[in-house]
Formats: structure tokens, C-alpha cells, sequence
């Protein structure tokens, strides 16, 4: 009997390439064992038992982680959520903000003087609550409104957003003639 010889040449021969007949070396087998071992294991706890989350339920466990620690931080900020809110102390709050700062130019009711009516369908800059809220922070400066995120906080600027919403439709008397786009709401 032949001895098997360490990298025979083999007759094995294509497109110039030839072939050596290589015995894998152990600890390239050893760790392809490992890795059937492992996915064995894998398989067991994760689908058959069931004894840990899969990838997409610790994915949604720390975004709900995520939300509640960006949440709690904004909170520390004096950050808001941005949405208008029908809560009657905060469309006070609203009303207080806005006949000291915008009744000049907006009309104790929103009717509108100088600055357009806010009770109508006709919209300048938008209608809904992040298109108001950054008309008040950075205001229309080329028309003659002030920015005001300077002079009010976030709380502030939402509040006299929501109490501009709620004046939709109130139907002031001598309310300004229409400006801007209709939007049905």
C-alpha cells in the first residue's frame, strides 16, 4: 500500500488551475462542529422553547426605552409634544399670551387688523400645528410679524397655537376680508 503524500498534485485540471488534494486543517473543522453546535442551541432557545426575544422584540422593547427616556428628557427641556390641545387651562393660557402679544395686529378675537384673520378657512402659512407653531417661533418677519421664540417657550408657543385653533370658525365681528389659501379642514 501507498502513503498518502501531504499536497498530492491531483490530475484534476481547469482552465490552467490545478488542484491540490488538501486535508482540512483541524481547527477549521473543529470550529465548523462549533458552529453546528451553536446553531442548534440557537434554534432551541429562541424558536423551540421560546426562552429569549427574537431580534424584532428587543428592537420594539428599546425603541418603547428609547421613547420614554427622549420623552422624560424634553420634559427636562420644557419641550413639548406638538399638538393642539382642547384642554380649557391651556387655551386660557393661550388666550392670556395672545391678547397681550397678538391681539395688536390679529384683533381680540382673531378677526384680523393689520394682520390676517385667524378664524376663516383662508390660511398664509399653513394650518396645521407644526406650520403655526413655526409662524410664531420665527415669525413672517417680510410681512411685519415678529419672531417670538426669544420671548415665549415652547409650552407658551403651543398654547397660543391651540388657542388660535380654537378660534376657528368663531365668526368675530368685522372679521378681515379672506387672505391667503382656502383650506378645508
Amino acid at each position: 500500500m501507498s502513503k498518502k503524500v501531504k499536497d498530492e498534485l491531483l490530475d484534476h485540471d481547469y482552465d490552467g488551475i490545478k488542484e491540490f488534494d488538501n486535508d482540512l486543517p483541524p481547527w477549521w473543522i473543529y470550529l465548523f462542529y462549533v458552529t453546528i453546535l451553536f446553531s442548534v442551541v440557537y434554534i432551541a432557545r429562541y424558536h423551540v422553547i421560546g426562552s429569549g426575544d427574537l431580534q424584532e422584540e428587543e428592537y420594539v422593547a428599546e425603541m418603547k426605552e428609547g421613547e420614554a427616556v427622549r420623552k422624560k428628557a424634553e420634559a427636562a427641556q420644557g419641550m413639548v409634544q406638538l399638538a393642539f390641545s382642547s384642554d380649557g387651562a391651556v387655551l386660557e393660557k393661550g388666550k392670556a399670551i395672545f391678547t397681550a402679544n397678538c391681539a395688536a395686529c390679529h384683533g381680540q378675537n382673531g378677526e384680523g387688523l393689520v394682520g390676517p384673520n385667524l378664524t376663516d378657512d383662508y390660511y398664509l402659512h399653513g394650518n396645521t400645528v407644526e406650520e403655526m407653531v413655526r409662524v410664531i417661533k420665527k415669525g413672517v418677519p417680510e410681512k411685519g410679524m415678529i419672531p417670538w421664540e426669544a420671548s415665549l417657550k415652547p409650552a407658551q408657543i403651543v398654547e397660543v397655537a391651540s388657542y388660535i385653533h380654537s378660534l376657528h370658525g368663531s365668526n368675530p365681528a368685522n372679521p378681515k376680508e379672506p387672505q391667503g389659501e382656502l383650506v378645508s379642514n
